[in-house]
């Protein structure tokens, strides 16, 4: 990911004195230098840059982009690698690495080894849960796009967000 926050913990040195916690974010791109997102064919263009083209038919894995408010790319960030059939979306993971990617909106990405864009009955739920937690946090679900190595699908330009 192009930025980074950490937590640092001071040391309590007694039993009178308090943690103090530190966040830190500093982006290694220049903010002009960031692509745009705009529609899906771009997210696609930017996502497929970072699977790799001798594995993505062999096995499942899920990326997410995090944006700003102005649609740049601050980051793309792996949530999870699989087998042939799937791959996990921890929803607590997706949302922290939002949350410390401080990102105002989000574009999940998975692969389908098979070739078949159609998403399952899994890929829907789990499209509603991060849509559904990113709307208690106020960070934007723009997209889940599921690709292959010839084209993609998007749950926004279908209308299923």
């Amino acid at each position: 990911m192009s930025g980074f926050c950490c937590l640092i913990p001071f040391l309590i040195m007694n039993n009178n004195e308090v943690s103090e916690v530190k966040l830190s974010y500093k982006s290694k791109v220049k903010a002009s230098e960031r692509p745009s997102i705009c529609n899906s064919k771009a997210s696609y263009d930017i996502l497929m840059k970072v699977y790799d083209d001798d594995t993505i038919e062999y096995t499942e894995s899920m990326r997410m982009l995090l944006l700003n408010r102005a649609g740049k790319v601050l980051g793309v960030m792996d949530i999870s690698n699989g087998g042939t059939a799937g791959t996990t979306a921890d929803i607590k993971v997706i949302m922290q690495c939002a949350l410390l990617g401080n990102a105002n909106g989000i574009i999940l990405c998975h692969n389908h080894p098979s070739g078949n864009l159609q998403p399952s009955s899994e890929d829907i739920i789990v499209t509603q849960k991060v849509k559904s937690a990113c709307n208690v946090m106020d960070i934007q679900l723009l997209d889940h796009i599921i690709i292959s190595s010839e084209y993609y699908y998007s749950f926004a330009d279908e209308g299923r967000l």
